[in-house]
């Protein structure tokens, strides 16, 4: 695993898959997509929250009706503080951007899983 793999794996705590993913296809492209990834989530003097920055992921992935990527950042939003007000009102955000549709979808699983994590 490259530098730039192992600042992506250190800024989110993990090893993205999609970089897992370009290891395999080719080490150019991985570390060009690992170095991508760490200049998105990094903190930056007076730029946004890692908080924040899930907030904007989580209502993006509900507008888009990805109920799986929107679950799972409900875990990281739980390590990053973020309350249940803040979470209901991107899932308001959500349903004005993607349409009432979305928003009937991609609630049951949301709202499942605020609860398991006791939002």
């Amino acid at each position: 695993m490259g530098t730039n793999a192992d600042n992506g794996k250190e800024v989110k705590g993990f090893l993205p898959r999609s970089i897992r993913y370009a290891q395999d296809i080719n080490e150019d492209f991985s570390e060009a997509l690992a170095s991508f990834y760490t200049a998105v989530w990094e903190d930056r003097e007076d730029g946004l929250s890692m908080k924040e920055k899930h907030l904007l992921v989580f209502s993006i992935a509900c507008s888009n009706n990805n109920s799986e990527s929107a679950v799972k950042i409900l875990e990281r939003l739980k390590k990053f503080g973020a309350t249940r007000t803040e979470i209901t009102d991107c899932m308001m955000i959500a349903a004005w951007t993607g349409g009432i549709q979305n928003f009937t979808d991609f609630s049951r699983q949301v709202l499942k899983q605020m609860d398991k994590l006791e939002f």
